[in-house]
């Protein structure tokens, strides 16, 4: 009765279990590793990905790289999640984070032969993470918000790995200037800083690296309205900011007016001019030297208000005009009678508008305390541009970082070695069958200072050995590898640090993304096309076989 085997799936379903699905997720999460390895530390290598439109692009940010990725296997789709959200939390550390999840998973490969049960390695690496984590605590100093000397050396920590380390101060100094302009104190000594609302990057290709900076107000790619006729440079402007058209509301539907008289023809349209003027002279009153609307601005108003020596720029972006609001103190208006001298913004030192390149440019800068802020970044090419842009994403949400959570660990993989040192000893009090998962999690954070001299051309097993030697007990927490030279020296004097929040981070997301991995043991692929809309079969192949079955199965 039993012989003939019983068909629970259908054919087209293609499932793996058991320790084979193990392997091939440690696999295919080390092929994603591999990937980024290289580009960690100082020394590190550019990547270049063509995108599906044919771009280019060039860098060697853990997250831009995986990101252009496309990847079949599911397991290291998680893996490229990962980066994604070391980029979003904490905006540093997205190599970090995946060399280090990749080698937690390499050293559970070896257990895994030995038939230890997932969980109980997922176990070892918590608890190893609890205490990783506290030794940070331990071995983190805290950093005075206010000593650009000690920012300039933890934001150039950051950035030394990037391509624009060559430029080191350079990008520092840009990072800096433009987090602590925008930060907003929020009370108890918290300060909260937002990169995206109030720092804009605007990339012109042209000039050299060194002409960029941090303008103390905004800029936008605008020229004013009537160029001829309207003031191109004010000084100590009085601003005003509008959030409707300057023009003649058309009705909302169609309206058809029978006209009798030729008069009256004439009448509409003074009725029209009346309306512009009036609104007009509602700005007037407050004497501006410059009105920015959001919207249009019609011929009729142009001239009133060059007529009256106004500077206008129409159509801004929404998101321009609350940093220009930002910056010069002005309160965006909805409505022209509703203006009041408060709204006038008077913050701002100079108004002018330049040609840099090709286009017209429109400055608002010299602001007295500026809560907004541009930065100018010029270079030869876009791809050059493109990749200072990203690598000063990074340093910002480091500097960011510091000025949420000012505390440091040295960089230059000294923390993972004294955590690493840390734990073996622990390991040793740990019971049972854990304490051998425990220990390899231990040796997996010195993955990453084994990358950094790998990535310098140093002999790896010498300088390792050597480290591990000096880390022993737990002691020399300062001592790391200088990633341009690969010698090992003191972290602190080399001012190389990171940020306690982005090492945490990136702990705690690589063990915990380790740990959902290994508790994969069942893949089943090929699944129908009604269930889920894009989880389609993988292979063409078998999409044919499922399609003939569910055409045999239409009678039902």
């Amino acid at each position: 009765m039993m012989q003939s085997p019983v068909l629970v799936l259908k054919d087209s379903l293609k499932r793996e279990s058991g320790s084979k699905v193990h392997h091939a997720n440690i696999q295919a999460s080390k092929a994603v590793a591999d990937i980024v390895r290289t580009t960690l530390g100082p020394r590190s290598m550019l990547k270049m990905l063509l995108d599906a439109s044919g771009g280019i692009v060039v860098t060697n940010d853990g997250n831009a790289i995986l990101r252009e990725l496309d990847v079949a296997h599911p397991a290291a789709k998680s893996m490229i999640e990962l980066s994604r959200t070391q980029d979003e939390e904490v905006g540093d550390g997205t190599t970090s984070v995946i060399v280090l999840a990749g080698e937690m998973l390499h050293v559970a490969e070896a257990f895994i032969d030995k038939n230890y049960h997932p969980t109980v390695i997922c176990r070892a690496y918590n608890k190893a993470l609890e205490d990783a984590v506290s030794v940070l605590d331990k071995i983190a100093m805290t950093v005075d918000v206010k000593d650009r000397g000690s920012m300039l050396g933890l934001v150039k920590s950051c950035i030394g790995t990037k391509f624009t380390g060559q430029f080191g101060n350079l990008i520092a100094d840009l990072a800096i200037d433009a987090t602590t302009t925008v930060g907003v104190e929020v009370g108890q000594g918290l300060r909260e800083v937002d990169i995206k609302k109030y720092i804009k990057v605007e990339k012109i290709p042209g000039g050299q690296l060194e002409d960029s900076k941090v303008l103390k107000g905004v800029m936008f790619n605008k020229d004013v309205v009537a160029p001829g006729k309207m003031r191109r440079k004010i000084t100590n402007p009085r601003i005003i900011l509008l959030d409707c058209p300057l023009e003649y509301k058309k009705g909302e539907n169609q309206t058809n007016a029978e006209l009798l008289k030729e008069e009256d023809w004439s009448v509409l349209l003074k009725l029209e001019e009346e309306y512009i003027e009036n609104l007009c002279v509602q700005i007037l009153k407050f004497k501006p030297d410059l009105v920015i609307t959001e919207k249009g601005l019609s011929d009729l108003a142009c001239h009133y208000l060059s007529k009256a020596g106004v500077s206008a720029i129409r159509r801004l972006r929404k998101t321009d005009n609350n940093r220009i609001a930002k910056a010069c103190g002005a309160v965006i208006v909805n409505r022209p009678d509703e203006l009041q001298e408060s709204d006038v913004g008077t913050g701002a030192g100079l108004f002018e508008v330049r040609k840099i390149g090709e286009e017209f440019f429109a400055f608002i800068d010299d602001c007295k305390e500026p809560k907004a802020c541009t930065v100018l970044l010029r270079g030869a090419s876009k791809d050059l541009l493109n990749e200072v842009e990203r690598n000063l994403q990074d340093a910002m949400s480091v500097a960011r970082n510091i000025i949420k959570n000012p505390k440091l660990v040295p960089g230059g993989g000294a923390t993972e070695l004294t955590v690493s040192a840390i734990l073996k000893q622990k390991s040793a009090s740990v019971e049972g069958i854990e304490k051998w998962p425990y220990e390899a999690a231990a040796i997996a954070f010195e993955a990453i200072p084994r990358t950094l001299a790998q990535n310098c051309g140093v002999n790896v097993i010498r300088t390792m050995t050597a480290l591990q030697g000096k880390h022993a007990n737990g002691e020399n927490a300062w001592t790391g590898i200088d990633g341009n030279t690969g010698e090992i020296t003191d972290m602190k004097e080399r001012k190389i640090w990171d940020s306690y929040l982005v090492k945490a981070q990136a702990f705690k997301t690589a063990i915990e993304a380790a740990c959902m991995l290994l508790r994969i043991d069942d893949i089943v692929s090929g699944i129908k096309k009604k269930q889920a809309p894009g989880a389609g079969p993988s292979k063409p192949t078998i999409e044919g076989e499922g399609e003939a079955d569910n055409e045999a199965l239409i009678p039902e």
